[in-house]
Formats: C-alpha cells, sequence, structure tokens
C-alpha cells in the first residue's frame, strides 16, 4: 500500500497530517499517563545556562563530602547539604563544531545538534509530562530569558516555544479571565474534541493496509492524540476552577535585555509562585546571554563576549563578576523553595533544581565536563561527585535519576546507560 505524504485525514474542515510512514515510499515529497498513587507531589525545574560557567569557578579540586567549595559554590554555602555538583559529565555524539547549537540536545540528549539533517526527540520535561502533566492546571512551562528559544521538545522533535514575559505568565497563572474569555475556551475544547474524534476514527480506518512498522508508527500517533483528548477534558475542568491567589504584585517585564540579572530573576520568581501554588510541576529555564553590558558594576563588556575569553585576565574577572551575580540569584531560588513548606516538608526537598549548560567551557566551546548542579528533589546532596571527563558516563543517567524521583517508572532517557551512580535518595 502506497500513500502519498499529501495525504491529510480531515474532520470539520481541520486537516492532520499523517506522520512519516514507510508507506509513503515513491513519494518524493519529505517532511522537513496520569499517576493514580497518592505519594506527595514532586517537582522539577531546569535551568540551561547557555553560555556555560567558566569551570574553573564552578567546580571544585577536591571530590567526596569534604571538598572546598569554590568561588560560585561558596555563594551557596547555606545550602551546601541541599545540593550536589557533578563534574566530568557530557552528552553523548556531541561535539565542539556545533557547540551552540548543543543547547537543543541540553534536555534531550540526541547526537549531532546542529549537524544537517539533525531531528530532536523529546525532552526530558515533556517526557515528564507524559506521565504527570495532567496532574496540575499546566503540564509543564517553558520560559526563557529572552527570545522564543527554550530547552523543551516534544516527542516529534519539534521545539516548544518558551516565554519570555513574566507579566504574561504570571496573567495565565493567577489573573481570572473574562467569563466570556472561560466560556469561549469551554467551546474550543468542545470543537476540539468532536474533531479529534473524527480524526481517530479515520486514522484507524487506514491501519489495515500498513506493515507492521508503520502500524507501530501509526498507533503510537493515535496516542498522542489520545493524549490531547484527555487533556482538552481536564483543561475543560481547569477552566472552571478559580486559578489560585497569590499575594504578590504581578511582575514587569524588563525590557532592557542586557539586564540579565534582573530578568533571571523575575523567571525565578515566578518559578517559585507557580511551583508554590502547585500550577505545574514541571519548569524549564533557558537563562539570556546577551551581546550586550548588562548593568552591572565593574562590566562594560557584553557576556557573551565575556564567555569567549580567550584565557584574557580582564574580560576573566569580568565574567566571573557576571555569574557570581547568576549564582546569587540561584541561592535566591532555592532559599524560597526551602522556607516554603507543604504537609512539613520543604518544597526544596520536594523540587530537583537542575542547573546546567550546553557548553563546558564558552571559550574553546567544549561539551565536555558540562557544569553541573543539582539540589533539593530529597536526595542525598552535600558532595561532589567527579567522574572521568574522557570517560564520562552520559548526562542522560542523572535524568533517569531525575523522572525516577518524580515517580516515573523508567530506567532509560535518551542515551543513558542506567542512573547516575553516586546520587541516592535521603534516607527517611
Amino acid at each position: 500500500m502506497i500513500i502519498r505524504r499529501r495525504t491529510f485525514i480531515r474532520a470539520t474542515g481541520v486537516s492532520l497530517a499523517l506522520p512519516w510512514l514507510n508507506a509513503f515510499a515513491g513519494d518524493n515529497t519529505r517532511a522537513s499517563n496520569t499517576s493514580g498513587n497518592s505519594q506527595p507531589p514532586h517537582r522539577m525545574i531546569c535551568i540551561c545556562a547557555p553560555l556555560g560557567l567558566h569551570p574553573d569557578n564552578f567546580f571544585p579540586t577536591q571530590s567526596g563530602k569534604d571538598y572546598e567549595p569554590s568561588p560560585y559554590l561558596d555563594i551557596l554555602k547555606d545550602y551546601r547539604d541541599e545540593f550536589t555538583v557533578v563534574s566530568g559529565l557530557s552528552h553523548a555524539g556531541m561535539g565542539s563544531s556545533f557547540a551552540h547549537q548543543a543547547s537543543a540536545s541540553f534536555l534531550t540528549g540526541a547526537p549531532g545538534a546542529g549537524r544537517p539533517g539533525f531531528r530532536n526527540t523529546i525532552s526530558l520535561d515533556q517526557f515528564a509530562a507524559e506521565s504527570i502533566g495532567t496532574q496540575t492546571r499546566f503540564p509543564s512551562l517553558a520560559l526563557s530569558g529572552e527570545g522564543s528559544g527554550g530547552l523543551s521538545w516534544t516527542r516529534s522533535g519539534a521545539l516548544i516555544a518558551a516565554d519570555n514575559s513574566p507579566s504574561k505568565v504570571f496573567a495565565r497563572l493567577f489573573l481570572e479571565g473574562k467569563n466570556e474569555d472561560v466560556q469561549e475556551q469551554i467551546r474550543r475544547l468542545e470543537d476540539g474534541r468532536s474533531i479529534l474524534d473524527d480524526v481517530s476514527a479515520q486514522a484507524n480506518s487506514l491501519r489495515s493496509g500498513l506493515g507492521s512498522e508503520d502500524r507501530d508508527k501509526l498507533d503510537e500517533y493515535l496516542s498522542s492524540v489520545r493524549a490531547l483528548e484527555q487533556r482538552m477534558v481536564i483543561d475543560e475542568s481547569w477552566s472552571k476552577s478559580p486559578k489560585p491567589k497569590v499575594n504578590v504584585e504581578p511582575p514587569k517585564d524588563i525590557p532592557n535585555a542586557a539586564d540579565l540579572i534582573g530578568r533571571t530573576r523575575l523567571l525565578f520568581d515566578l518559578s517559585h509562585l507557580a511551583i508554590q501554588t502547585d500550577s505545574t510541576r514541571l519548569i524549564t529555564i533557558m537563562l539570556a546571554g546577551s551581546s550586550f553590558a548588562p548593568p552591572i558594576e565593574g562590566v562594560s563588556l557584553g557576556h557573551h563576549d565575556l564567555s569567549h575569553h580567550g584565557k584574557d585576565p580582564s574580560k576573566l574577572e569580568q565574567l566571573k563578576i557576571v555569574e557570581m551575580e547568576t549564582m546569587k540569584t540561584v541561592r535566591e531560588l532555592l532559599a524560597k523553595l526551602n522556607q516554603s513548606q507543604e504537609d512539613g516538608n520543604s518544597l526544596l526537598d520536594r523540587t530537583t533544581v537542575f542547573l546546567g549548560s550546553n557548553l563546558g567551557d564558552g571559550s574553546s566551546h567544549s561539551t565536555k565536563n558540562l557544569p553541573v548542579l543539582v539540589a533539593g528533589g530529597g536526595f542525598q546532596h552535600g558532595q561532589h561527585l567527579a567522574f572521568d571527563a574522557n570517560n564520562p558516563p552520559p548526562l542522560c543517567n542523572l535524568y533517569v535519576n531525575m523522572l525516577q524521583r518524580l515517580g516515573i517508572e523508567v530506567d532509560k532517557f535518551g542515551t543513558s546507560t542506567g542512573t547516575l551512580t553516586g546520587l541516592e535518595l535521603r534516607r527517611g
């Protein structure tokens, strides 16, 4: 059976393209679970510093629990027992030729980012959202300090646009719409459900004429359709429920793209509120990396220029100032989560905060020895886990630990070979 790629399944005036199937051979056209347990909720915040964190200032020189803190980690000294720093890790199959593009694979682990023909895979947060995203009003939040490029990718490898306006995200999270807006949303949901019902029936009618591999692909596609249907039902329920009230002033967006620290602080404050109100349990944040000089005393060059320092002492000095200010915002986030209580536990205990980068060294464009810090989440912390940068376990091993901490039964993600040795759950 040969089907043209231009074949669509149609319903109520809406067309959905089929996934790529082997049955399209001969066509020259190419297309460029809710958890029911009663366990306490666990969350995850993933943060990427796209220009890296200077390794000499980030990594301790000693491993284990008795390490002497580096300049950056010293900023977090009040939370030493609440985080683990990990050195030596990298993503399998990454090279320095496309180091900046490797940010696309930061949460997916897909090899070959930036190379011709590269197709991404599902990101860590979206993989988790398939299991726990239905438990909250928003399955996940994708945030960015500048632009719409983020860290979240769908199962089909499509980028999920990130929100860079804290004021608009705040409004979606906490401000009620007009009654007519709510009714219009319900009507759209009802229309969408009927469309998907028709599309599912038409897609099923194709199944009998497909080969086994194509049937598997079509089944995966239909599973996605069914998941969307289920999400629409949940969205309708949420649309009738009042949003949580927070006793804070709505944030004002910072128009100055160079104000990296101010923008980061807004995103972190917003993330804390989203977690605190259980509006979502999965957040990704791409930090800004402006080419303009940030409004920080002692800094006269843009962050991007400083990260490509070429070992120039004056640039390294300014880079340290910028990155230490960034680490201070991380400390503030940890403090807010630690101070917020839920059923006798801190939100930090129930939230895994992952800070890292696609670059091990921005100046040399190295994708080895990535900066990795894991805080909270109920893990045993207070240590430096040091791995051999020339023969490391995949960073995706850590992602398996993080997924399991969310209560998701999984033993593999991306290029993982297991879990990350040395990162254990806290006893008791």
